[in-house]
């Protein structure tokens, strides 16, 4: 039988085992421009025991940011910090891919450079508030990106793909979930628009296909991976015809040879079974477990096929040793939601498709 503590070929690179530590804002970019710092390195090296880490959310532009205290991957001085982190997590013979998110409109203008400001598929105001130096603030309506600005973009994630590389991560992950620009484009809400870029479902899986296949092609199918949260609606999201709008983006995404699918499972575990038989490759699933957050029972999920991999996020927070303590059956330490993000941070997401 097939276990969570089996090593796993992904793609061409052995994991140790099949538990991935889940990507979590933590918003501790304190280095020059916006890079990690020693403790960034150190949080990581700690949790190298993990068969895949997917760091934090790191923009691929200055315009992706839409935290306080994120970093990207799009500066030298932010390649070079990273490059202490993928080197102490692969001196402790770990494995690690950045996560890439261009958070979109979801954001504000007292984050970016004097200047700029939030941008989206369509100019939509999302509801509910951001937090910014100064408190939370209203989102604002974002400035819908030219035809010109999308192309832009898409070429900046596989730039952002390439300085990965540089800084010795061994893949990345593009994040097209949790309302971000990604899933913006996928959202019948965020995206109004009637031109190549909207309007049709294949129209609105179109921005995230591109996406997956500039950075593809810019460093291997191989080293990509991406994530999704089909008919999630955290950060204002809203799908129309689920099934048919994911059916056209893996089918758009599966000629790429991508490394893998991450999921971050809905209250629909249906709809996780037809997305793991229509994937063709790696399937790594973020369970649905809300109230509580993901535990020792998710890795029957390995067991039974239904995933791959499983990817655990608050339990990797208060457990850096997490992979070692699921195969001992325990303890776990407790979590402190208040302190589970950086300081900086608007705090834990607690929110039901995102409790893992």
């Amino acid at each position: 039988m097939t276990t969570a503590f089996d090593a796993y070929d992904l793609a061409g690179t052995t994991l140790a085992n099949r538990i991935v530590m889940a990507p979590m804002t933590r918003s501790r970019a304190y280095g020059p421009g916006l890079s990690p710092t020693d403790m960034v390195a150190t949080y990581y090296a700690q949790r190298a025991g993990a068969g895949l880490i997917i760091t934090e959310g790191t923009q691929p532009s200055v315009i992706g940011q839409g935290y306080t205290n994120t970093p990207g991957l799009h500066s030298d001085e932010q390649i070079a910090g990273w490059r202490t982190v993928t080197d102490k997590v692969h001196a402790e013979g770990g494995v690690i891919f950045a996560q890439l998110m261009h958070t979109g409109r979801i954001g504000h203008p007292s984050i970016l450079p004097d200047g700029l400001h939030p941008v989206g598929p369509s100019a939509v105001k999302p509801a509910g508030q951001i937090f910014t130096h100064t408190g939370a603030q209203e989102f604002e309506t974002p400035r819908e990106l030219t035809t010109g600005e999308i192309e832009r973009t898409i070429a900046d994630f596989a730039d952002a793909a390439r300085n990965a590389v540089a800084a010795g991560f061994d893949g990345v992950e593009i994040h097209g979930a949790n309302g971000y620009l990604v899933q913006q484009f996928l959202s019948s809400s965020a995206n109004t628009r009637t031109d190549e870029w909207g309007g049709t479902v294949e129209g609105r899986s179109r921005f995230a296909i591109a996406v997956a296949g500039a950075v593809a092609a810019a460093i291997g199918g191989a080293r990509v991976g991406i994530r999704i949260s089909p008919a999630n609606p955290y950060n204002d999201m809203a799908e129309e015809r689920v099934d048919e709008l994911y059916t056209a983006l893996l089918d758009g995404l599966a000629p790429l040879g991508l490394a893998y699918l991450h999921v971050v499972e809905s209250p629909d575990r249906e709809l996780t079974r037809r997305l793991r038989a229509q994937w063709p490759g790696t399937f790594i699933l973020n369970p649905f477990t809300h109230p509580q957050t993901t535990g020792p029972e998710a890795l029957a999920l390995i067991e039974d096929g239904t995933a791959d991999l499983i990817s655990y996020g608050a339990l990797f927070l208060a457990n850096p040793d997490l992979p070692a303590r699921l195969a001992a059956g325990g303890p776990f330490n407790a979590m402190d939601k208040a302190t589970a993000f950086g300081g900086d941070h608007q705090g834990f997401i607690d929110y039901p498709a995102l409790a893992g």
